[in-house]
């Protein structure tokens, strides 16, 4: 059963367009505060995660650069869909190693979990099919 569920279309562009900035912000962080990030990584309770998936520092610089294309993408609204399933997929190991187990981050996990929550509306629904509706 598909149910119709009636959105204004400048309501969904706000919300990508504002949902992308988030991921542009942390790209440019990755990638301009290396160092700090890595002592993030290195401080999180589970950094073995981390480790476990190579280098660190690796790892954090392909994130940077994964979320600033896909970010663009997003703010752009160029396939939606696949820039949202890139940006899930760095969110979430990133949540699990450095928000997961620490008390003083429920703040920025629960963050991360509305990001992703973001992310998936764009993932399940296609958004390039939406017709534009005068409300």
């Amino acid at each position: 059963m598909k149910a119709k569920i009636s959105v204004s279309y400048r309501s969904v562009q706000l919300f990508r367009i504002l949902l992308s900035g988030i991921f542009l912000v942390a790209s440019f962080n990755h990638i301009l505060n290396l160092e700090k990030t890595l002592t993030r990584i290195d401080q999180a309770r589970f950094k073995g995660m981390a480790y476990f998936f190579g280098n660190p520092e690796y790892l954090v610089i392909i994130s940077g650069v994964v979320m600033m294309i896909a970010g663009f993408c997003l703010l752009i609204g160029y396939k939606t869909r696949w820039a949202a399933i890139a940006l899930a997929a760095v969110i979430i190991p990133i949540t699990l190693t450095v928000q997961v187990g620490q008390i003083h981050t429920l703040g920025p996990l629960f963050k991360n979990i509305a990001i992703l929550g973001g992310l998936l509306f764009f993932i399940l629904n296609d958004i390039q099919t939406f017709q534009k509706q005068e409300l």
